[in-house]
């Protein structure tokens, strides 16, 4: 059966996040997934999973999230976006198709991701704190200092446990992650975007990252003190988690088909190694 790569875009806002939800004794949430899955099927006239990158949280958007599914029959790529989006209610849309190789993995295969984060910052003022835009951009009615919070952002990019920046909870075996790039740039008068790109994020890792940011922005949290927030693993160390509505999966990238399967093995194998010692 030919596979099929989707990029999505959604806005999150009515969403219980990407991933399908059914509670017990209850309807299904209604998620992304859930809905694109639904319009695939109803193309195909045929069950079919529908396999998504990233798991945004209730609230989050997208620009570029990435799926896959296997059809029971070949479909054309340049028609199929049109078709789904069809298929879909207003708050999403299928913006590309491709077809991919059979060992294609949108989550093991993905190699970097970028988020973006909006936020606007004044005293709060009649006409400062967002309106018709408050879907999507965050709110902090307080000045901020942007050097600041640049000079923070800088000393998260690299190789480092991300534990202190991430839920208790999170439910990820290894909290080390690597961020490739970290900015803050004010777009326009007390309007700024927070950009941060790496090899994977925990549960609501970019939010806190923001919240961190921001705590700097507010002179809660010295600028030059991530090193030792990230070296306590102390998630009471690092700021506050900001809402979801002012970020968006902006893009992902990926290596080679097969290639997430082998580091996967790769990392089991040290595991087991370093169990053994």
């Amino acid at each position: 059966m030919p596979r099929y790569a989707l990029t999505i875009a959604y806005d999150g806002t009515d969403f219980h996040g990407w991933q399908k939800q059914h509670p017990p004794d209850s309807e299904p949430l209604r998620t992304v997934q859930g809905l694109v899955e639904a319009a695939v099927e109803e193309l195909v006239r045929q069950p079919v999973h529908v396999l998504g990158a990233s798991r945004t949280d209730s609230g989050v958007h997208a620009e570029g999230q990435v799926a896959s599914f296997e059809s029971p029959k070949p479909l054309d790529p340049t028609v199929l976006p049109a078709a789904l989006t069809s298929r879909l209610p207003s708050d999403v849309q299928v913006r590309s198709a491709q077809e991919v190789d059979l060992r294609f993995n949108p989550i093991g295969d993905a190699t970097s991701k970028g988020y973006r984060y909006r936020l606007a910052y004044a005293r709060a003022t009649a006409d400062s704190r967002p309106l018709f835009d408050r879907h999507y951009t965050s709110w902090c009615p307080g000045e901020l200092d942007l050097e600041g919070m640049q000079r923070a952002a800088r000393d998260l990019v690299g190789e480092h446990d991300f534990a202190a920046l991430t839920r208790v909870r999170h439910g990820r075996e290894s909290t080390v992650r690597e961020i490739f790039d970290c900015t803050v740039v004010e777009e326009e008068d007390r309007r700024l975007r927070i950009d941060v790109s790496g090899n994977g994020f925990l549960w609501n890792m970019v939010r806190i990252i923001a919240g961190t940011l921001v705590g700097v922005g507010e002179g809660r949290i010295e600028p030059d003190s991530i090193p030792d927030i990230l070296a306590s693993l102390d998630r009471q160390r690092a700021g506050r988690t900001m809402p979801p509505e002012g970020l968006c999966l902006m893009w992902i990238r990926f290596g080679a088909p097969g290639a997430g399967q082998e580091r996967q093995r790769l990392a089991a194998a040290r595991r087991r190694e370093e169990e053994a010692d």
